[in-house]
């Protein structure tokens, strides 16, 4: 196995380490040069490994006991705002991240009217869990146009990057205030086709939209893209579908409860529509629901029996989500609970304190249309994290049902008197409840299905509820010395060439002769993630979780390190991907 191109300039080699190319073939041993940002030699050892004059040029770098894959590729963040403050992405480049997909869930930054920008950030603030401090003070918001946008974050950035068009800038800018309740009229359709158009043809990757439920805005009204009808959707589709190199992200309902049939319809539709594949983030698999499960994974085969392409998003490890009384959380979204934990401070604590309150609280969250929040309702297993009053005093890492035993209280009670003690600031971890052997052979199975794509951190968003970045290092931990219910090389495959295929990101995704040079170094028996702790680092201090990578030894992005020995270098030589010059078209026969 030997692979060469034309060298020009001076470059690296790695010598000898465990190759996994990232297309599933079995690791080997061998030598991988790079030169100009690119992968320019692979040298499988026996074959000649480069040596002598080869190497007078280059810096030589020793990965014997090393593995060496191509950079991961995150199909969902929400990167958007972050990016220009932290031009690194952290934490996922320490975590061998070397490219982002952004403007997910139908919520971008760009376009934007003169008078909108506000409204985006109380949006972006509530929706997807990003400080507004760090929003006013980290952005200045200059841009109007998604192009724009893309030239500021231009040779600014340490990960390739690339953002779908959300359908809510989208409304936004065309419609005003009037975008968050009312149908657009046929010139407003046109028009926010025609801006559609204009943002892709100047780098978008697409159209993302949101129908989900769950999503409000900063006035806690559903965001502009829930009001859109199907024949909005769809014409915006039509155009994606013209231009080079696009694909489609979309939200709805029976991403968390299961799909309805018009549901499938639906995605099934756009999917034709756009001549594109759709993605939906995310599908949470819990052995304690099989038919939701079995639902949800025939909606993607009902689509591809239809022509469509519609992959379902899931990730393959266990995300930890702190759930607080105090700041928007995903226990806002149990029935009757809203108009609670919305009220001012002193109002909703006098109102915790009332027995006939707290009755309806439960009661809601044992409502059979709770759906899949039944996993954040589960309240004798949530674990007491910081706390912030002498009363409060020893009760961190301990269970709730454990406390109530002691006390003699119920457990629903018990959890509400800790969190009223410290003002409702106290952090709370619920236990996973799907962490049993029944749940991860369903995942193993809906992993082998051609409808899923391994990711879905949300990495970008929900900063001091959940860190998903570390996934990436997660997973390859757990292949190698936990579960092990995949190969390495599989695992490999399924973070960087198969994103890279679904996307249709030019040369990257593999260890292979002419590609972009974004690879990962790692110690296999070190691979993995430290432990989530707590950093205020964002613009205005505001807090976000954080996990550093253990075992990465080196991460380059077009060439250049971006990481060494699990820290951050200076480089930043990331690429803002642009459609149709970064992507091309994948035909959903072969997507």
């Amino acid at each position: 196995m030997s692979e060469r191109v034309e060298e020009r300039g001076r470059a690296t080699v790695i010598r000898g380490a465990t190759i996994v190319d990232g297309m599933g073939a079995p690791a080997y041993l061998g030598d991988v040069g790079i030169r100009d940002g690119r992968i320019d030699f692979v040298v499988a050892a026996g074959d000649g490994a480069a040596a002598g004059p080869e190497l007078s040029d280059r810096e030589v770098i020793e990965a014997e006991g090393l593995v060496l894959t191509p950079g991961f590729i995150d199909p969902h963040t929400h990167y958007d705002a972050q990016l220009g403050w932290d031009p690194t992405a952290s934490p996922s480049n320490l975590h061998g991240v070397t490219t982002v997909i952004a403007g997910n869930c139908g919520f971008s930054v760009a376009p934007i009217g003169d008078d909108d920008a506000d409204y985006l950030r109380r949006m972006m603030a509530v929706v997807e869990g990003m400080p507004l401090d760090a929003l006013e003070n980290g952005l200045d918001w200059s841009w109007r146009s998604f192009g724009s946008y893309l030239d500021h974050l231009d040779g600014q950035t340490a990960v390739n990057a690339g953002f779908l068009v959300g359908h809510c800038a989208l409304r936004r800018t065309v419609m005003g205030a009037r975008s968050v309740a009312e149908r657009a009229n046929e010139d407003e359709m046109e028009q926010m086709a025609s801006l559609l158009r204009e943002s892709i043809e100047a780098g978008g990757l697409g159209l993302s939209s949101t129908r989900s439920y769950t999503h409000r805005d900063g006035d806690g009204e559903p965001v502009p893209s829930r009001a859109a009808s199907e024949e909005e959707l769809l014409a915006l589709c039509d155009v994606t579908g013209e231009l080079e190199g696009t694909t489609l992200e979309f939200i709805t309902d029976g991403c968390l409860n299961g799909f309805k049939d018009e549901e499938v319809d639906l995605m099934t539709r756009m999917s034709l529509r756009a001549g594109r594949t759709l993605n939906w983030n995310v599908f949470t698999i819990d052995s304690k629901e099989p038919d939701r499960y079995a639902n949800q994974l025939r909606a993607q085969e009902s689509a591809a029996e239809r022509g469509a392409d519609v992959v379902a998003l899931t990730m393959p490890t266990l995300v930890g989500l702190t759930m607080s009384f105090l700041t928007y959380s995903p226990i806002y979204q149990l029935p009757g609970w809203f108009d609670v934990l919305s009220l001012p401070l002193e109002e909703r604590m006098a109102a915790l304190r009332k027995p006939e309150v707290r009755k309806a609280l439960l009661e809601g969250s044992l409502s059979p249309e709770i759906g899949a929040f039944s996993r954040v309702a589960d309240f004798p297993n949530f674990r007491i994290g910081d706390t912030h009053s002498e009363a409060n005093a020893g009760l961190s890492g301990r269970l709730v049902k454990e406390i109530a035993a002691e006390r003699g209280t119920e457990d629903f009670d018990t959890l509400v008197d800790i969190v009223l003690a410290d003002e409702l600031k106290t952090v709370l971890w619920p236990d996973p409840p799907d962490d049993d052997a029944g749940s991860w052979e369903l995942r193993l199975r809906a992993w082998e299905n051609g409808h899923t794509l391994l990711g879905g951190s949300d990495a970008g968003a929900h900063l001091d509820r959940m860190c998903g970045a570390p996934y990436t290092t997660d997973f390859l931990a757990d292949c190698i010395r936990g579960r092990k219910l995949w190969p390495l090389e599989r695992a490999v495959q399924a973070l960087s060439d198969r994103p890279a295929q679904l996307f249709g990101l030019r040369e990257r995704g593999r260890i292979e002769a002419g590609f972009h040079a974004d690879l990962v170094l790692f110690d296999p028996q070190r691979i993995g993630s430290g432990e989530i702790h707590e950093r205020y680092d964002l613009p205005g201090n505001s807090l976000r979780l954080f996990a550093e990578s253990t075992g990465i030894h080196r991460v380059f992005v077009n060439g250049e390190a971006i990481v060494v020995d699990g820290q951050p270098t200076e480089a930043r030589p990331g690429t803002i991907l642009r459609s149709g010059r970064d992507t091309r078209t994948v035909p959903l026969a072969t997507a």
